[in-house]
């Protein structure tokens, strides 16, 4: 249940519905949904996300489906169930198979286990692996 209400394109502003309207335009759908809804009480905050998420997850050094099983796995780790079904969506339109989220998920409980066991046993890091002089 969302904590504020989620606003159709006659409640929300002007602002608000021509991100929508841009995401509609980009997207090709006539559908906007919840995340940006609720977004839309803060007009400059839905804006700067939009164009936060247009700008990251285009195509560039990394391919789309990599940039979505990466949202995949921080969402799992933040725990953000919306955003974990979001984009394990996106990423099935970009080519997710079923062998492939099998193995992103096999990853992420891996690194959730030795990230715990790392942090608990407190493990120094190894010099060599140490990139915050290079």
């Amino acid at each position: 249940m969302a904590v504020v209400p989620l606003l159709g394109d006659g409640d929300a502003a002007p602002e608000a519905v021509a991100v929508f309207d841009e995401i509609r335009a980009r997207r090709g759908t006539d559908y906007v949904n919840n995340f940006w809804r609720a977004l839309a009480h803060d007009p400059v905050e839905l804006r700067d996300v939009w164009d936060s998420i247009d700008r990251v997850m285009a195509d560039g050094a990394l391919d789309p489906l990599t940039k979505e099983l990466i949202y995949i796995a921080v969402s799992t780790a933040h725990g953000c169930s919306y955003c974990v079904h979001s984009h394990t969506a996106g990423a099935r339109a970009k080519g997710l198979t079923p062998d492939m989220h099998r193995e992103l998920l096999a990853v992420i409980a891996l690194a959730s286990r030795t990230n715990a066991l790392a942090t608990s046993l407190g493990v120094p890091v190894d010099e060599r692996f140490d990139v915050s002089d290079r």
